[in-house]
């Protein structure tokens, strides 16, 4: 495939934006080469600005679950925008939109919408502070919770010691407040309650992480978060930014059967347009100002274009049988990738939950991030670029999601595993 005109933009970008983007894995330095530059996107596909035509499993991180340039959603932004883009005012729209994620996620009573993930998990957290009245944040190595400065850490020598800045112009201080756990790990997480236990104000967690790759919690994993959280008197946060709507139409607590104290949403609740949002129940909600003493404030929050394309989204992906199709179509893809690598000797290991999933270039079972780092990721990268030649888009990094729409037929599918055939069997 020729890619002039990116590799034209890819270098003027360079000369503009930082990095010569706006999100680092855009770069695709994880796979190398040069990225190419997107013109559109329609149903299943992405064209970039030289003509190619992509199969697109990566559907902007996660929030296109319709497709891209979805008509009922593409209508629902033009409407909106008709009618004005932002007033700093309330709108009815945020209202509907919140009755219909409260209709979805029975532990969540009221919501507070925001402009992204990381501003929802930034703002739960402080919610979990002001509510709890301690400073200590639990997170679990491998999780990703937005770029906040307190979250951006790793692990530290032992077990119970504090994170350490995972990222330079992050104050130690800060890093000070947060103690990192591994995922899979109930013993870890038992010491560390157990050393600090009232001083912990949340325990945060992606309940299926996607972003070391898609990690499945273990048989009673989950339900130990939610013990340990109960008897500290501190609170559970389910990050769900990305299984919120993907991992089932509850997210990952439904599928799971875990309620959490609070919960972060994002992605497919905006449909594309950037949004966030994070609730729970009535008495830790009402923490926050007006109501409350916890302060947090947005111009653009809850602003008409995301909350209708948002709408649009959730009441295409509530027709009968649109998620459970949607999921199929994932097993069918997951499957058969696994069956393309065993058939050319290359080992993998395959995750799924919903309609997300990852392919670890991996020999053994992956149950944590210390095992996800364990992945060929030089084999990953040559798999990302042979697939991108032959027309199909993964995720540019091992450790990321592969998303499933409701617009990828058999037909798309099918094509991506020829694809995958012929781009294993070139694989050293």
């Amino acid at each position: 495939m020729k890619r002039d005109t990116s590799a034209s933009l890819w270098r003027e970008a360079q000369k503009c934006l930082a990095g010569g983007v706006n999100s680092p894995v855009r770069a695709f330095n994880a796979v190398g080469g040069e990225p190419f530059f997107a013109a559109s996107g329609s149903g299943p596909r992405i064209q970039d600005v030289d003509g190619n035509e992509y199969i697109d499993y990566v559907l902007s991180w996660g929030p296109l679950v319709m497709g891209h340039a979805h008509p009922a959603v593409v209508e629902a932004v033009r409407h909106a925008l008709e009618r004005g883009a932002s007033f700093g005012v309330s709108t009815e729209a945020e209202i509907r939109l919140a009755e219909r994620i409260i209709r979805h996620f029975p532990s969540i009573e009221r919501v507070r919408f925001v402009n992204s993930g990381t501003e929802a998990v930034m703002s739960a957290i402080r919610l979990a502070r002001g509510f709890v009245g301690a400073d200590i944040a639990v997170k679990v190595a491998g999780c990703y919770h937005g770029h906040m400065d307190g979250l951006l850490v790793r692990a530290g020598s032992g077990l119970t010691t504090f994170g350490q800045p995972d990222s330079r112009g992050v104050p130690e201080a800060y890093s000070r407040c947060t103690l990192v756990i591994p995922y899979n790990d109930i013993e870890a997480a038992r010491e560390v309650f157990d050393t600090y236990g009232e001083d912990i104000a949340c325990l945060v967690v992606e309940p299926v992480p996607g972003n070391m790759g898609v990690v499945l919690p273990e048989s009673g994993y989950l339900e130990a978060l939610r013990d340990l959280t109960k008897w500290s008197g501190s609170l559970l946060i389910f990050d769900e930014v990305m299984s919120g709507f993907r991992a089932g139409m509850g997210g990952a607590q439904a599928r799971y059967g875990i309620k959490p104290d609070l919960t972060c949403l994002g992605k497919v609740i905006g449909g594309g347009l950037p949004v966030g949002a994070y609730g729970g129940p009535a008495e830790i909600m009402g923490m926050l100002a007006p109501q409350g003493p916890v302060y947090q404030a947005g111009t653009l929050s809850g602003n008409p274009l995301a909350m209708a394309a948002g709408l649009a989204t959730l009441e295409a992906l509530e027709h009968p049988g649109v998620f459970e199709r949607i999921e199929q179509s994932m097993t069918t893809l997951a499957e058969g990738l696994g069956a393309c690598a065993k058939e050319a000797g290359v080992p993998v290991y395959q995750t799924q939950t919903g309609s997300m999933a990852c392919m670890f270039f991996n020999e053994n079972p992956v149950r944590n991030y210390e095992d996800a780092t364990q992945s060929d990721t030089q084999r990953y990268a040559a798999f990302f670029r042979g697939m991108l030649e032959r027309g199909v888009y993964f995720a540019p990094s091992q450790f990321e999601a592969c998303f499933m729409s409701a617009t990828h037929s058999v037909a798309e599918i099918d094509k991506t595993l020829d694809a995958a055939r012929q781009t294993l069997s070139e694989l050293e």
